[in-house]
């Protein structure tokens, strides 16, 4: 049982990764490479990899809350710790956080925006880890026996994400950048639409491969 649970662990963080991935590579375009950076193989060479280390660093940022829940939904069926104990190692990791970063671009007010948006995901990976598959599309349609049930779970996450994105626009003020979370959120709607068709439309699911990764 316990190996069957990490391997479900493993498919389910696997999914949020190519999705996080999948957004941050339509969110960041690249910027187009000067002539001296392609007559230069050792110049185009650092360009191209600041660019793919630019969309890794986003990437892990938009994972952050989702492999904290992940963390915590695994140690409550694993582990059968209580509810309280693993939100509180939640807390206590994201209140180191906020005392670590002095430059103003984290808030208690997007920590308590962030911890609702875990509390939901909490309960989806919990589910989804109780559930019966080998792959990701498999323990949804279990979990969510209908598209509507998955649609009403993505809408609460979605409404959850852009309230923690709101509160991080109020934090940061002048410093944010409009454009830049217009298309994540539109990146992040498109893959997850994508995800939604691929899951429920299929014959034999399996879980989707964002191009581009």
């Amino acid at each position: 049982m316990p190996t069957k649970l990490k391997n479900k662990f493993d498919v389910i963080f696997a999914r949020e990764r190519r999705m996080a991935k999948s957004v941050a590579f339509q969110a960041i375009k690249p910027k187009p490479f000067s002539v001296w950076e392609v007559l230069i193989p050792v110049v185009f060479i650092l360009s191209f990899m600041r660019s793919k280390e630019q969309r890794e660093i986003f990437a892990q940022n938009l994972l952050f809350t989702k492999k904290l829940a992940l963390e915590a939904a695994f140690d409550l069926i694993k582990k059968g710790h209580s509810r309280e104990t693993v939100v509180d190692r939640i807390k206590k990791k994201t209140d180191r956080l906020l005392a670590s970063i002095t430059q103003g671009v984290y808030s208690e007010a997007i920590r308590r925006e962030q911890m609702k948006e875990m509390d939901l995901l909490i309960d989806h990976y919990a589910r989804l880890i109780q559930a019966e598959g080998e792959n990701y599309a498999e323990l949804v349609i279990v979990a969510y026996p209908t598209r509507e049930a998955y649609l009403n779970f993505q809408e609460k996450l979605k409404r959850a994400e852009e309230k923690v994105t709101q509160t991080a626009r109020l934090t940061l003020g002048a410093k944010t950048d409009p454009d830049m979370v217009a298309r994540i959120q539109a990146a992040t709607a498109q893959v997850r639409q994508a995800e939604v068709e691929l899951i429920f439309n299929s014959v034999n699911p399996r879980p989707p491969e964002p191009s581009g990764c």
